[in-house]
C-alpha cells in the first residue's frame, strides 16, 4: 500500500504517539495527531515534527466519548477531502476502581469503541477511506483469555440468565454495565477488548472489497498514561510484576510496531485478532483462532449493540453502494 495519509486516535502520548512517529518515519506524507485536548494535540505535533524533522503532522481534535466532536471532525476531515490510507483506533483506556458512565450512558472503557465506530462508519459514508484502506482498532491480550486477574463475560449465560436468550441485549448491559452486570474494573476491560475483537469481525464483512480491518492486541507496554485510572492491583500489584520478569514487557515503540506490521497485512486476513502467542504478552503476533473469538453470533450481536448504543449503523446494502 502506497504510504500516504493516516490517522490516528489517541495520539498525544503513549503507543499512539509513538505510531505517529513511525508512520512519518516509514514514509506517510501526512498524518492526523488527534486527542481529547487541542492545545496536547498541537503541542503532541511540534514535539513529533521536532523529532522526526518532519512537517507532515496534522493536529485535530477528537474526543471520542462526545459524538458532536466526532462530527467535527468528520466535517473537517470532508473539506480536506483527501481519503484516509491507514486508520488506527488506538485510543482506549483501563478502567478505574469507580465505575464511570458517560453523559451517553456507555461504561468508560466501552466508550472509546463507541467513537471509534461512529468516526469509520462517518468516513465510510463520506467516502473518506482509500479502497485499499487499512483500519486497525486496538484490542488487548485478555479478549485471548486467560490472561490472570482478567476474566470476560460469558455473554451466552449473560443473555440466556437475564435477556431472554437475547445476545444483542446481553451485549449492550455490557456496553452500559448495566444492572446485571456486577462492575469489576479488570473484567470491564476483559469485556471491553472483546467486544473490540467481535466488532472488526462483524465490520470486515460490511467493508467494500479491497479494505480490511484488524484488531491487534498492542501487547504489554506499561510506560503509558493507559493504565493512569487502574485499580492499586493492576497499577501496585500486575504492573510492578510485569516489569521484573524478562519478555513480559515492552516499549511503546514496540508496542506499536505490531500496528504498524498489521497495516500491511493482506484482505484476506481481515476481521482477525493478532495478539501474542498462548501464555506471552509480548514477541510476535498471532492470529487467535479460540472459538469465542470465531463465534459468528456474538460478532454480530456486538456490531448491533454498538450500533444500537451510538445511534450509527453501517449496513451491507451501503457497503454495496460504497463500491458501485
Amino acid at each position: 500500500m502506497e504510504h500516504s495519509i493516516a490517522l490516528v486516535t489517541g495520539t498525544t502520548s503513549g503507543v499512539g504517539y509513538e505510531a505517529a512517529r513511525l508512520l512519518a518515519t516509514s514514509g506517510y506524507r501526512q498524518v492526523f495527531v488527534t486527542g481529547r485536548s487541542l492545545a496536547r494535540v498541537q503541542a503532541a505535533v511540534t514535539q513529533l515534527a521536532a523529532q522526526t524533522k518532519k512537517q507532515v503532522f496534522t493536529p485535530l481534535q477528537l474526543e471520542l466519548d462526545e459524538p458532536t466532536s466526532v462530527q467535527s471532525a468528520l466535517a473537517e476531515l470532508e473539506k480536506r477531502g483527501h481519503p484516509i490510507d491507514f486508520l488506527l483506533l488506538n485510543a482506549g483506556m483501563v478502567p478505574g476502581k469507580q465505575r464511570v458512565i458517560t453523559a451517553a450512558g456507555v461504561e468508560a472503557s466501552q466508550a472509546p469503541l463507541i467513537g471509534h465506530h461512529q468516526l469509520t462508519v462517518g468516513l465510510l459514508r463520506a467516502n473518506l477511506l482509500s479502497p485499499n484502506a487499512r483500519i486497525v482498532i486496538a484490542s488487548a491480550e485478555p479478549a485471548r483469555g486467560g490472561v490472570p486477574m482478567f476474566k470476560y463475560t460469558e455473554v451466552d449465560a449473560l443473555a440466556a440468565k437475564y435477556h431472554q436468550g437475547d445476545l444483542t441485549a446481553a451485549m449492550e448491559s455490557l456496553l452500559r454495565n448495566g444492572p446485571n452486570v456486577k462492575y469489576v474494573p479488570n473484567n470491564a476491560y476483559a469485556d471491553a477488548k472483546l467486544i473490540v475483537a467481535w466488532w472488526a469481525a462483524a465490520l470486515a464483512r460490511r467493508l467494500p472489497s479491497g479494505m480490511a480491518v484488524f484488531a491487534v492486541s498492542p501487547g504489554a507496554a506499561t510506560a503509558t498514561n493507559v493504565g493512569r485510572n487502574a485499580g492499586w492491583a493492576v497499577k501496585y500489584l500486575m504492573i510492578p510484576l510485569v516489569n521484573l520478569i524478562p519478555g513480559m514487557n515492552q516499549t511503546p515503540e514496540t508496542a506499536a510496531r505490531r500496528y504498524l506490521q498489521a497495516s500491511e497485512f493482506g484482505a484476506d486476513a481481515s476481521g482477525q485478532f493478532f495478539a501474542s502467542a498462548k501464555g506471552k504478552f509480548t514477541g510476535p503476533i498471532e492470529a487467535q483462532r479460540q472459538p469465542h473469538l470465531l463465534d459468528g453470533a456474538n460478532q454480530e450481536a456486538a456490531w448491533q449493540a454498538v450500533a444500537n448504543v451510538s445511534g450509527v449503523n453501517w449496513s451491507y446494502i451501503e457497503s454495496s453502494r460504497a463500491v458501485s
